[in-house]
């Protein structure tokens, strides 16, 4: 399963090994545009002024589409690679506090997925009243981890 199947350079169809090679890569690539550091690295070399890499980018929008979509480990990547159509965005970029900024903002937003998720996934006990199943549901979990007691 990869992008378009055809080589522009050679102009010539890729064959099926050639494809799965560009569909790692391009895999690869789209998951670490996830990561705002990486993103601040490649703004401080100068990609982001690049056309070339610009036109790269809206390329890879086609990773949004559900049969690829699937595939992704690390869906955040899909809305940096939105942000990431911006010319404005790009340049914010190159600044290390606005990529140390996204990067908190990112992980505060795991903290409350993962502690929202294990209340959910919690079982519920039918005879006790709600504020028996947070109070036990607090003394299991800090900062979204389950701990574990040792007695």
């Amino acid at each position: 399963m990869a992008g378009k199947g055809w080589n522009y350079i050679a102009g010539v169809p890729e064959t099926e090994d050639q494809q799965k090679l560009r569909f790692q890569v391009e895999l690869e690539f789209v998951q670490c545009l996830g990561n705002p550091n990486y993103l601040n690295f490649l703004a401080q070399r100068g990609y982001f002024k690049d056309s070339t890499f610009v036109n790269y980018l809206k390329y890879l929008l086609y990773w949004k589409e559900p049969d690829y979509a699937k595939y992704l480990k690390y869906p955040m990547c899909l809305y940096f690679l939105d942000l990431l159509q911006y010319e404005h965005f790009r340049r914010e970029l190159v600044n290390a506090q606005c990529s140390k900024f996204i990067d908190d903002q990112q992980i505060l937003l795991w903290q409350h997925y993962t502690r929202r998720r294990s209340r959910l996934l919690t079982p519920q006990n039918p005879n006790s009243t709600p504020e028996q199943n947070t109070g036990s549901q607090n003394n299991s979990q800090s900062n979204g981890h389950l701990n574990t007691k040792i007695t």
